[in-house]
């Protein structure tokens, strides 16, 4: 029966240590899956479906259709390469990284890169001093057709920016913290982290100790998100483990005997933090006001956004092998954790899963925001849908997101409408945490190789596995690990920067996209204007479609995102009304928009509405 369906793995034994809590057995796994192998496998066949309010069924896409992407970074000058630092003796924080951000750091209208970077971990070493190991790349968007190779160029602008990243880099955040127009960067490391305030002339300055937000524990990952409504963005980050070098000791594959990489297990989940912006260029520890400082998980995902639609936003922490955390806000500083009561700390069999990347978003169509979770290889990724009130339901093996998803261990995931008809899709990036036992046998350094895969929605949060399609990239093996949507070339269509563990990074370039309608918006506030992180617009279409997004920049793992608003409306879709819902719960209207082009509403510029 349903409810029978969806279980989970477990992680292998680790010598000396037990199996990740929540595991099942290898014959009820069978079982269970056994029992989900018709219902998993009929979800991925070819479907015509359609949308509410649609008078014609969305076209089928056929195996002879061009790939969605091509994979550009070398051709658009991005030379960069993450170096993990791994020296043989398989340190647990090494096959963590790494993480990005896509953000516009010189206001030119396009968008810019910055790439974390990890540095040797061997005894005796140390990072360069005078150097910074992460890269920023300045967008060179230059004159020609929209999406052509030759217009979209990268430039490594990291020594003039005056970034000097030492840390051992995990993640990034972006985000305008001090309301001045430009965007700053927060690195999540293993270690001290760091904020770098945007100066606006091209290069940014080191004010981590100025404005009291370094933790130094291993963070894994950050969010700006306004949480007391005072048009401050504050700061929440999340926090992994309690591993250090010293602390060190070997783990072992139950499977074969051999040495192996770790599992969270193995040392002590930490606590996440909450820093509150006074507004004045300094924060203040909310962390122990709200309770995040007495609740531990090895955290890894974050993401902001209001699930029960109260007006107030709030936290979603995703943790590896113990329950997600959600921190229901409920006004003048005070949280509650829901996540067990809400549906979204365990699965749908009670489990606790290793939730890595996550993605909060309307996955179907009814506008409000559902949950999808990556996982460990044997377990399938999660999908849990919103009644409209807060309160989730796991609708895995409905979705078609479950059993196709139980070889790959994800990390990255990105809510990215490929083909703009309106409907989010899903892309996760895959790499292994734990030796690949064929990668192993050949001698592989890293056995911790898979492929990433690219979900089509064909609605109502129905997906099938559009992986063998979406282009050459997506048979090529690697560690996946960040990953961040955005239209870098500004063609109407959401491109793929992702990070990979101990590799290159690869600029996925979306090549259909384009071909359907779509419209752009970016939504701001404040003089200077500054992106309204977490704002909701609601597009009304001529055809009767309702389609709600909102302003976010973080989710996926490790990562920050496009912050502007890029909307798919199918074939010939117009835009009747445009609504947004402020932060701080006011509402405005914009009326009709043209389609086909960007466009920036600004608080205080639309109509009231009826």
């Amino acid at each position: 029966m349903g409810s029978e369906c969806g279980g989970r793995g477990q992680k292998p034994e680790v010598w000396g240590r037990p199996p990740v809590r929540g595991g099942l057995r290898a014959g009820v796994m069978a079982l269970l899956l056994g029992a989900c192998l018709p219902e998993a496998r009929s979800a991925r066949h070819e479907v015509t479906a359609t949308p509410p309010g649609a008078s014609q069924p969305v076209a089928t896409p056929t195996m002879t259709d061009p790939p969605v992407f091509e994979e550009i970074a070398a051709a658009a000058g991005l030379d960069f390469v993450h170096e993990n630092g791994m020296s043989g003796q398989r340190y647990f924080v090494e096959m963590m990284g790494a993480g990005l951000a896509l953000f516009d750091y010189d206001n030119d209208g396009d968008l810019d890169l910055y790439l974390a970077q990890g540095h040797s971990l061997a005894p005796g070493s140390a990072p360069p001093a005078d150097a910074s190991l992460g890269r920023l790349y300045r967008n060179d968007l230059g004159p020609g057709s929209p999406g052509s190779e030759a217009a979209l160029r990268f430039t490594d602008v990291t020594e003039p920016s005056g970034i000097r990243a030492g840390g051992y880099g995990i993640g990034v955040a972006a985000g305008d913290y001090d309301r001045d127009g430009f965007v700053d960067l927060y690195l999540a490391n293993w270690g001290s982290n760091q904020l770098w305030r945007n100066r606006g002339d091209g290069r940014f300055e080191d004010r981590t100790e100025a404005a009291g937000v370094d933790d130094p524990r291993w963070s894994s990952g950050a969010s700006f998100v306004d949480v007391d409504r005072d048009g401050w963005l504050d700061l929440a980050v999340v926090n992994y483990t309690r591993y250090s070098l010293s602390g060190d000791h070997p783990c072992h594959s139950a499977a074969t005997g051999r040495p192996d990489y770790c599992t969270p297990t193995a040392y002590p989940a930490d606590s996440s933090s909450l820093f509150h912006n006074r507004g004045d260029g300094r924060f203040e520890d909310w962390s122990a006001q709200v309770g995040l400082a007495e609740r531990t998980g090895p955290g890894l995902g974050i993401v902001a956004g209001d699930v029960d639609r109260d007006g107030w936003i709030d936290l979603l922490l995703a943790n590896d092998g113990q329950p997600n955390q959600l921190w229901m806000n409920r006004g003048g500083g005070r949280f509650e954790e829901q996540g067990l009561r809400r549906g979204v700390g365990v699965n749908r069999q009670g489990l606790a899963e290793a939730n890595m990347g996550v993605v909060l978003a309307d996955l179907d169509e009814d506008c409000d925001e559902d949950l999808f979770i990556t996982h460990y290889h044997d377990q399938m990724n999660t999908f849990w849908r919103n009644d409209g009130d807060g309160v989730f339901e796991d609708r895995t093996p409905e979705s078609g997101l479950g059993f196709v998803s139980l070889p790959d261990n994800g990390f990255g995931a990105v809510e990215i409408d490929f083909d703009n008809d309106g409907r989010l899709d899903l892309f996760t990036a895959n790499g292994d945490v734990t030796g690949i036992p064929a990668q192993v046998a050949a001698g592989d350094p890293l056995p911790l190789k898979q492929r990433d895969r690219l979900y089509r929605n064909f609605g109502a949060g129905r997906f099938e596995d559009r992986s063998d399609r979406a282009g050459d990239a997506f048979a090529e093996p690697a560690v996946g690990r960040g990953a961040a949507g955005g239209d870098l070339d500004n063609d109407g269509d959401l491109d793929l920067v992702v990070a990979y563990n101990h590799g290159p990074v690869r600029l996925l370039r979306n090549r259909i996209g384009q071909d359907a309608a779509w419209i752009g918006l970016r939504l701001v506030e404040g003089d200077p204007i500054v992106d309204s992180l977490s704002a909701r617009v609601e597009l009304r279409l001529t055809d009767g479609r309702r389609l709600c997004r909102r302003v976010r920049v973080d989710g996926s793992y490790a990562s920050a995102q496009d912050p502007r608003v890029l909307i798919g409306l199918g074939r010939g879709g117009q835009v009747a009304e445009a609504r947004v819902t402020w932060p701080d719960g006011q509402d405005e209207g914009f009326g009709a928009l043209e389609t086909g082009r960007y466009q920036t509403l600004r608080r205080g510029e639309g109509g009231g509405l009826p």
